[in-house]
């Protein structure tokens, strides 16, 4: 009874762990490795064709990208996830093979050019949509038989659409064992999605760590906040551009401004126009317009009930073409607009950014976790130019990072899931998907709650019977950004603008708080403007 890391080990991407039991091997996620965690995607450090079972926590590309490469590549096996995961995949896959072609097509030309030999995309189209072939999809709560000795639960992690937890019973040669792998684990009071579900225990937990060193920032109200961010962009006569995931958030996003268009919000442009500019964004929401019974939060279930539709309003259009696509670049009107990828590194988003970082009167607005090595983390981060379709582009659009608009749980919530793990405590604690100074700090703090934990490397395995490491892992080298970027501020400058960011984020929350405390706060930025007025 092995367990091996294969993804997300000491970074936040390509989700991938191997289970072998009774001589099976079920893997639990994989995912596509992006931005800087990028090592190989080509490359699978196991046989696909000894791969008995997939299981899949959620749709999100890191969580699933990977899975055509192993049809490809010789897996018969079947790939167990939620019924609404494999609604998900079946247009977010094709989308990811779409890209790989692409983004061959494109090396490829660069490579005839200097004289190298072509390259093949990790997977095409076609390989992305036989994928369905292998799906047996579960509900919350069903246990499902993986193969002899293996049993599995399926429940909500309040992440994504059909996003789950799972837990595996294992039995091997008399000795039995339960491990739960938490997947992604949701933000709490987000539209849409139930919060996250909880098991009470287990021998072993693998769970995420993304947001393991530090707390979402607290929003007074989702909808005053952006609604102020489009009124005050739109009244200079820019855009809002918000470059995000397409799957999930672009859907929380509509919602939020469906409630901005019913409360008469945006004053500046009344019947401001939102263009969402993504085919795949436009496909999976007709999904989350689907058959939702056992998905949805108390309040989505309400409007549904009530003959609503959460993502329709005034002035909403899908664009389909890429001709489309090209207008909203074309005439003058201030609109909002809502592309992929989320974090900037394909997609038709770069095409807006291109024609928007450098206006002054445009905003771009960040609603997402951006990931070290990617365009997005560049610009939040100050970068001051940017390199973009061979063209260098001034950075002077207002940069937002809209915090605490997040799929993931925060530190304190993370805490909270493992603290549900009740006696007898597991006995050790895989902390995996977060960053490299990141995950073995919630090792730590994990640690200081009572558990054994610690944060696994690139290929370690762990006996599950003995409690002992079998092999020890590595960190692989990380690629360097393949962005151009120029940066004159310092950290320690950017750390300072980000303050004052969460500062001004703050002090439009406190509108509805008391005369008394709002005195007591405006006394407390006096004193540190004066103490710092250098």
């Amino acid at each position: 009874m092995k367990l091996s890391f294969y993804g997300a080990a000491q970074c936040v991407t390509g989700s991938c762990h191997c289970l072998e039991v009774n001589g099976k091997k079920i893997l639990v996620d994989c995912g596509l490795q992006q931005g800087r965690d990028e090592i190989d995607n080509s490359y699978l450090p196991f046989n696909p064709a000894a791969i008995d079972a997939v299981l899949i926590t959620h749709a999100h590309i890191d969580h699933s990208g990977r899975v055509p490469m192993l049809i490809k590549n010789g897996f018969t096996g079947r790939i167990i996830t939620t019924r609404l995961t494999a609604d998900l995949l079946s247009i977010m896959l094709a989308d990811s093979g779409h890209i790989q072609e692409s983004d061959a097509e494109y090396q490829n030309k660069k490579n005839k050019r200097a004289g190298r030999p072509e390259i093949e995309p990790i997977y095409t189209v076609a390989d992305a949509m036989r994928v369905p072939e292998f799906l047996t999809t579960v509900e919350y709560d069903q246990e499902v038989e993986v193969c002899e000795g293996v049993k599995a639960t399926f429940i909500d992690a309040g992440h994504l659409l059909g996003s789950a937890s799972i837990r595996l019973d294992l039995t091997e040669g008399g000795e039995s064992r339960s491990i739960v792998f938490s997947g992604d684990i949701g933000n709490v009071d987000q539209p849409i999605l139930r919060n996250p579900q909880f098991f009470d225990g287990a021998d072993y937990v693998v769970m995420e760590s993304t947001y393991g060193n530090r707390n979402h920032t607290e929003v007074w109200s989702y909808t005053d906040e952006l609604a102020q961010i489009i009124d005050e962009t739109l009244g200079r006569g820019g855009n809002v551009v918000i470059p995000s995931f397409a799957v999930g958030r672009t859907q929380e996003l509509l919602y939020f401004i469906r409630e901005i268009k019913d409360q008469n919000l945006v004053t500046s442009v009344k019947d401001f126009p939102v263009y969402v500019d993504s085919p795949l964004a436009r496909s999976a929401t007709t999904i989350f317009c689907g058959d939702l019974t056992g998905y949805l939060d108390e309040e989505a279930i309400e409007l549904v009930s009530e003959g609503e539709h959460m993502f329709s309003f005034p002035g909403m259009n899908m664009t389909e073409t890429v001709e489309e696509s090209k207008m909203l670049n074309m005439d003058n009107v201030p609109k909002v607009i809502i592309s992929a990828s989320g974090m900037c590194d394909a997609g038709r988003i770069r095409h807006h950014l291109k024609h928007n970082l450098w206006k002054e009167n445009s905003a771009v607005v960040f609603v997402g976790f951006q990931s070290p090595g990617t365009l997005g983390r560049h610009l939040l981060d100050g970068a001051e130019k940017v390199k973009m379709f061979g063209e260098e582009i001034a950075v002077r659009a207002k940069i937002i990072n809209f915090q605490g608009l997040s799929s993931h749980a925060d530190r304190d919530h993370l805490m909270d899931w493992i603290g549900k793990f009740k006696a007898p405590k597991p006995q050790h604690v895989f902390v995996v998907h977060g960053d490299s100074d990141v995950a073995p700090l919630f090792a730590d703090t994990v640690q200081d709650m009572g558990f054994t934990a610690h944060a696994p490397l690139y290929t370690e395995e762990y006996d599950l019977i003995t409690a002992t490491k079998t092999a020890v892992g590595y960190m692989p080298e990380k690629k360097k950004s393949t962005f151009a970027v120029e940066k004159k501020t310092s950290d320690a400058f950017n750390k300072l603008q980000q303050a004052l960011d969460n500062l001004t984020a703050l002090v439009r929350r406190s509108r509805q708080r008391d005369n008394k405390s709002l005195h007591a706060f405006a006394e407390a930025i006096r004193q540190l403007t004066e103490k710092f007025n250098f």
